[in-house]
């Protein structure tokens, strides 16, 4: 087995669609040749064109040199049929997601390369044993799943599967730090890492606007502001495709074998069937022309009340209590009732506590609460109560989204949840606790990965959040994992391993 550091190494790339041109591109930019074949007539030389005229752009932007990108271009090598893989030193398999075809291209791939070649996929979501199952050296094959567009996006996911031996892992590994990605070995599973983890983050933002609780422009608007995603869950569907995210949602939760816990809602099925897939229909969650968004519905609570003087708390609370400080509330005297709930919903708070509900405001206070601050009510309150605590809070520079009353209010619901199902992917081993975190922020952007969300936000909170979310709900889709549940009550961080 040829180390990929080699000067001489010949990398082998089947299909030449967006996921292939990608992969063909880092390969060259990694000083590799790389030979591209596609079955459609003229697609292999079509990508070398696309491929050679970004480079070209990269020249332009200053990013590359020009001797550079011709250099990557000659590199290139169009081929016409797989016995021209034979002197490949490793082949990867970046064709449609079928995996009959699949399985066929991995029997002809074998058949022409070397004992020593390694045959790896781009599957993002068959499992690797299952195309490798008629293989005859299933200890050479693994998944290389690379993330689109494969230029910018740095994450590989090296996929183990049963058979694969640890050279095999090992040698992808570094083949994709020389294409430069950050490779990161996975457990083969449905979804492998980054799509099982990603399923939280949409599945209960999903899920809350099904309930009522709050429209998807609120929800997106508390995880921009509040949470420090780049994305909220409904934009991040429309720009993926819910023709896309809809169909993997299913697959993966099926190949769970229905855990309520990675459960799409009946409104994400709603979509789909309707064929409103987001931006490239020009209507999903919100409204696009030309793909790009038009005006969307405001998540800002307004109102024209005077703002409250002072306000009461449902129970001692110092950090509500600065809080007030910060938008100028007094706290005593008369005036609405406040609580910052952990996990709860403005209806338990009145019931343990014994307040008055119809004059009851809870906020949460989890997040950043400088830009944003989520407000709720429980069924029955005095609209007036909820209207002088937004004023003060708009008035001290803040925006104000109010939802209807939800146990964990939307960001801790939703963050509870992403954490929940990171702890779930290190307890069955999936990936290290580390590098579940690098995956889920290099493939998708989130501004901390799972299990540092859950130390973010606190081990106990976290769990108190799930357990809230449990009781009040009657629903396991909350069930906290073993791993949090043990590491909370120890007070042990949430990456200790064993």
């Amino acid at each position: 087995m040829k180390h990929p550091d080699a000067s001489d190494y010949l990398v082998g790339v089947v299909g030449a669609g967006a996921m292939g041109q990608g992969i063909v591109q880092v390969t060259v930019q990694g000083g590799m040749r790389c030979l591209i074949l596609d079955a459609r007539p003229g697609a292999a030389e079509a990508a070398r064109e696309t491929i050679a005229g970004r480079l070209e752009r990269l020249v332009e932007k200053g990013r590359i040199g020009a001797s550079g990108a011709a250099a990557a271009t000659a590199r290139i090598e169009v081929i016409g049929d797989f016995a021209a893989l034979a002197p490949c030193d490793a082949v990867i398999e970046a064709i449609f997601e079928e995996i009959e075809v699949k399985r066929e291209a991995f029997a002809r791939i074998e058949a022409a390369v070397s004992a020593d070649c390694l045959i790896a996929s781009n599957t993002s979501s068959i499992p690797i044993a299952s195309i490798a199952r008629d293989c005859q050296r299933r200890d050479r094959i693994a998944g290389m799943h690379f993330f689109n567009p494969v230029p910018l996006m740095k994450l590989v996911e090296v996929i183990r599967a049963a058979d694969t031996s640890d050279a095999t892992v090992e040698a992808l590994s570094a083949l994709g730090r020389r294409m430069g990605r950050t490779p990161v070995t996975v457990k083969d599973s449905p979804g492998f890492l980054v799509n099982l983890g990603g399923r939280a983050y949409t599945t209960e933002g999903l899920r809350i606007a099904h309930e009522g609780v709050a429209t998807p422009a609120q929800i997106d608007a508390i995880m921009r502001d509040c949470w420090g995603f780049r994305m909220g869950p409904f934009e991040l569907m429309d720009l993926t495709g819910i023709d896309v995210n809809y169909p993997v949602s299913m697959i993966i939760h099926e190949g769970y074998l229905y855990d309520p816990r990675i459960k799409t809602a009946p409104n994400h099925q709603a979509m789909a069937d309707a064929g409103h897939y987001g931006r490239k229909t020009g209507r999903g969650w919100f409204a696009y022309e030309g793909g790009k968004p038009l005006e969307r519905p405001s998540a800002d609570y307004v109102t024209d009340a005077p703002p409250a003087a002072t306000v009461r708390l449902a129970e001692p609370d110092e950090a509500l209590e600065a809080f007030c400080a910060d938008v100028g509330l007094r706290v005593g005297g008369t005036g609405p009732i406040l609580a910052a709930p952990i996990g709860e919903d403005a209806t338990q708070v009145a019931l343990r506590t014994g307040v008055a509900h119809r004059v009851l405001v809870a906020l949460d206070l989890t997040g950043d609460t400088s830009k944003r601050v989520t407000a709720m009510t429980a069924p029955g309150a005095d609209g007036q109560a909820l209207d002088m605590v937004a004023a003060a809070i708009i008035a001290s520079g803040r925006a104000v989204t109010a939802i209807k009353d939800s146990p964990g209010f939307v960001g801790q619901r939703i963050c509870a949840m992403i954490a929940n199902l990171g702890c779930y992917m290190a307890e069955i081993g999936l990936a290290a606790p580390g590098d579940i975190d690098l995956a889920m922020q290099l493939g998708l952007n989130y501004p901390l990965g799972p299990l540092a969300l859950a130390e973010d936000m606190g081990a106990m909170n976290t769990l108190t959040i799930l357990e809230q979310l449990q009781a009040i709900t009657g629903e396991d889709r909350y069930r906290p994992t073993m791993w949090l549940k043990r590491r909370a009550r120890l007070g042990l961080p949430v990456h200790t391993e064993g």
